[in-house]
C-alpha cells in the first residue's frame, strides 16, 4: 500500500510539470516576423528580443531592387504573423507578394511610410530615395512603428517591445554621434563620396559629403559612357583620392572610373567595399545594422584621409586597413 502514495506523488509531479510547460510559450508559439532586408530585420530583432522569431528575405550580397521572390519567399510571407518592408519602391519585385499577403489578412507594414516628409530624400518630385538606413537619425523613425506592430500581433508582450524600442533608439543615437565625430575628421576638400549607385544621399546629407552615384537610386538604371566620363572629369578636377565599390553591385563601372582617371594622369584608388542595400554575413559584426554603419564609416573615413580606428568603433570589424 506504501507504493500508492509514491505513484500519486509522481503523477502530481507530472501534472505540475505539464502545467508549468504549458504556461511558458515554446519558441514555436512566438510570432514570426518576416522582413524584406537585413537593415529592417536587425532593428526588429532588437525590439523583439526573445519574444518573436525574425526572418530576412534578402540576404548578404543580394540586391533588393532586383530580387524576385522565390516560392519559398512567398510561402514565408504568407505564413508570417507580421511582414515588415522598407517600401518607397525598394522592394519593387517583392511588393506584389506583400500586397497579396495584405489582402489575405496578413499584417504588413512599410516603414518608409513612417518617415517624416522632410526626412525623405527625393531623386525627383515623384521618386523617393528608399535608402534611409544610411542615416541612423532618420532610421530611428522606423523603430516605434515596428514596436507598435509587434504589440498588435502579440499583445501580451507589447510593454516589452516598447521598452526594447527605447533601448534601440538610444543605441542608434550613440552610433550616430560616433559616426559624426569620425567623419568630421575627413578633410573638407576630400568630402566627395563616389559609389557604384546612388545609395548614400541620406549619408551625405547627414554627415556633409557630396555624393556621386554612377547608377541611379535603383540598380535597375544603367550607367552610360557619358555618366562615366562626367564622373572621371570630377575625379580629376577635384583630385578625389578614392572611389568605392558596393557589396551588391558589380564593380565594373567603378573600375572604369579608376582606369579613366589613370589615363588622364590621376591615380584614384578603390577605397574599399561598402554595404549599401544589404548587410554583411549573418553572425558577424558587419551582419548587424550597427556593424554595417561602423564598417561604412570606418572605410570611408580611412580612405578619404580622416582619423578612425583600423577596426572601427569598438574594434569589432573583421579586418584592418589592408583587409
Amino acid at each position: 500500500m506504501r507504493i500508492l502514495p509514491s505513484i500519486l506523488a509522481a503523477i502530481a509531479c507530472l501534472v505540475a510539470s505539464s502545467i508549468a510547460r504549458a504556461a511558458v510559450p515554446s519558441p514555436d508559439d512566438r510570432p514570426t516576423v518576416t522582413c524584406s532586408v537585413g537593415m529592417v530585420a536587425d532593428i526588429a530583432r532588437g525590439i523583439a528580443g526573445d519574444h518573436a522569431v525574425i526572418e530576412t528575405l534578402v540576404g548578404p550580397g543580394i540586391d533588393p531592387h532586383l530580387h524576385k521572390p522565390t516560392r519559398s519567399d512567398i510561402a514565408r510571407i504568407m505564413k508570417a504573423d507580421l511582414v515588415v518592408a522598407v517600401g518607397l519602391h525598394l522592394e519593387g519585385r517583392m511588393d506584389t507578394a506583400f500586397t497579396r499577403a495584405e489582402k489575405s489578412g496578413r499584417r504588413v507594414i512599410r516603414v518608409g511610410d513612417a518617415l517624416p516628409t522632410d526626412r525623405i530624400v527625393r531623386a525627383s518630385k515623384d521618386e523617393a530615395d528608399p535608402h534611409a538606413w544610411m542615416d541612423p537619425r532618420t532610421w530611428t523613425y522606423v523603430v516605434d512603428p515596428i514596436a507598435e506592430a509587434l504589440g498588435e500581433v502579440d499583445p501580451p508582450n507589447a510593454a516589452a517591445y516598447r521598452t526594447n524600442a527605447a533601448k534601440v533608439k538610444a543605441a542608434l543615437a550613440d552610433l550616430d554621434r560616433w559616426s559624426a565625430e569620425r567623419l568630421a575628421t575627413v578633410p573638407s576638400d576630400s568630402r566627395v563620396l563616389v559609389t557604384a549607385h546612388d545609395a548614400f544621399e541620406y549619408f551625405g546629407r547627414r554627415y556633409g559629403f557630396e555624393v556621386v552615384g554612377i547608377q541611379g537610386i535603383s540598380t535597375e538604371s544603367e550607367a552610360g559612357v557619358r555618366d562615366i566620363e562626367r564622373i572621371v572629369d570630377l575625379l580629376v578636377d577635384r583630385r578625389v583620392p578614392a572611389v568605392f565599390i558596393e557589396s551588391t553591385v558589380p564593380p565594373r563601372h567603378v573600375q572604369a572610373l579608376v582606369a579613366g582617371a589613370r589615363a588622364r594622369g590621376h591615380e584614384v584608388k578603390v577605397g574599399g567595399e561598402l554595404f549599401s542595400d544589404a548587410m554583411g554575413k549573418p553572425g558577424t559584426h558587419e551582419g548587424t545594422y550597427e556593424g554595417m554603419i561602423d564598417h561604412n564609416v570606418t572605410t570611408i573615413t580611412r580612405a578619404l584621409g580622416g582619423d578612425v580606428p583600423a577596426r572601427g568603433r569598438e574594434g569589432r570589424l573583421a579586418g584592418g586597413p589592408d583587409s
